[in-house]
């Protein structure tokens, strides 16, 4: 059986959003069968859905009408996870500092060297695939200047962060 992740856009991030997990299992269920999250930042396990787009899309419209929240979902396949990890271009890098941005579709021509001009001292970008990875300066997203309305504008393309340590534990679960 193939497992995949939706990647929930902002749930449950300051206080907004608010998704409850057990809440969202439970309503997803019907939808995607057997499920499950990770941290309550929306990540849901399930089984590969037949039509990615479409879940994707069902699973958005689902989260309006139960919780009130119109957030992306991204799907990432076991796969794309392991191989997100593989090419990341910054080896080395703090788990807790080194973030991938899965984005919805392609990045718009120029994301990167737009969002280039923003970085504080001490941060990288790197564009690998439909993954912006992101290795935030010593004081982490607090300190940056690639706010989320600023990633949107230049990528042209919604997208979901998740740090390296997460992303490792997403490849674990969906194996």
């Amino acid at each position: 059986m193939t497992r995949s992740v939706l990647l929930l856009r902002a749930v449950n991030v300051s206080g907004r959003n608010r998704v409850p997990m057990a809440q969202l299992r439970e309503v997803l269920a019907p939808v995607l069968g057997e499920v499950s999250t990770y941290i309550a930042s929306g990540n849901i396990v399930c089984e590969h859905p037949d039509d990615p787009r479409s879940a994707c899309a069902d699973v958005r419209a689902l989260i309006v009408r139960e919780f009130d929240v119109d957030t992306p979902v991204i799907l990432r396949t076991h796969d794309d996870l392991v191989h997100a990890l593989d090419a990341h271009p910054f080896v080395g890098a703090s788990e807790k500092l080194l973030h991938a941005m899965f984005l919805e579709a392609p990045a718009a021509p120029g994301a990167v060297e737009a969002l280039q001009e923003r970085l504080v001292p001490g941060e990288r970008i790197a564009l690998v695939g439909d993954d912006l990875w992101i290795d935030y300066a010593e004081g982490g997203v607090h300190s940056t200047r690639l706010t989320k309305a600023v990633l949107d504008r230049a990528l042209g393309v919604a997208g979901t962060a998740r740090n390296l340590r997460t992303i490792r534990k997403l490849a674990e679960l969906t194996a």
